[in-house]
């Protein structure tokens, strides 16, 4: 996210953002529904390729009135937490069966698909 954060504030290009952005929810939306166990080396490539798209989301949009540091440290902490609330999230439904964990991802899905057709 660093990294696309970067290349959002300083104004350098990355194609289809928006689409890179639908296509995470989807892909990991996917991989949660239907259990997809990926090597440790792939699922880090897949999410590091999808954080830049995020990133660059954060830091193209990034007011003007800020300091720059601050607003990265900001958004990658607030992500921070995001991702801390949706494991224990996770870890609870996956303690009520595997069908409501797999059904998060189905929906986490949809979701995806609507971002990408412009529903959302």
């Amino acid at each position: 996210m660093a990294l696309g954060g970067f290349l959002g504030v300083t104004g350098i290009p990355v194609p289809l953002v928006e689409v890179g952005i639908a296509l995470s929810v989807i892909a990991l939306g996917v991989i949660v529904a239907f259990s997809v166990k990926a090597p440790v080396a792939v699922a880090k490539g897949v999410v590091g390729l999808f954080a830049i798209f995020h990133g660059h989301a954060h830091g193209s949009e990034m007011p003007l009135d800020v300091y720059g540091l601050e607003y990265g440290i900001g958004f990658m902490l607030a992500t921070a937490v995001l991702h801390a609330v949706g494991l224990i999230v996770g870890m609870s439904s996956k303690a009520l069966g595997n069908n409501v964990y797999r059904v998060a991802g189905g929906l986490a899905s949809v979701a995806g698909i609507a971002i990408l057709l412009g529903y959302i």
